[in-house]
């Protein structure tokens, strides 16, 4: 059972940050349209640089299980207002639905931050789990 608990956190790790490692990538890609998207909701375009970093620098943390609680939370904070920021046009279904699972990924987080990383990983590894 330790086994299983231990796989479904790893897979379950990968997959809640795996569009944040992405995206990073496409912000890194695309900074022109990516700044001009948050300065036309108020975001100053010079934090770009410091959101691609966050995603994929603690994206790789949390598949790596390492400082997976204080990351959780981190990342919990920044999926609501990423939600509040941009997806908070209720008249607009697709927008309700971004609110939503920017709400659901930080539930996610939160339960990534009660549970620990698990034992395969990183903090399990160093004593942290």
């Amino acid at each position: 059972m330790d086994a299983a608990k231990a796989l479904a956190l790893l897979v379950g790790r990968i997959f809640i940050v795996g569009i944040f490692i992405w995206d990073a990538t496409l912000m890194v890609r695309s900074q022109e349209s990516t700044i001009a998207y948050m300065e036309a909701f108020g975001v100053p375009g010079g934090l770009m640089p410091v959101a691609a970093f966050f995603q994929f620098a603690g994206g790789i943390l949390v598949v790596l299980g390492l400082l997976t609680r204080p990351v959780a939370l981190a990342f919990a904070g920044y999926c609501l207002l990423t939600a509040f920021i941009f997806h908070n046009n209720f008249g607009a279904t697709g927008e309700i639905i971004q609110f939503g699972k920017d709400f659901a990924m930080a539930g996610g987080f939160l339960i990534l931050l009660g549970s620990g990383a698990g034992g395969w990983s990183l903090d399990a590894r160093i004593g942290r789990g």
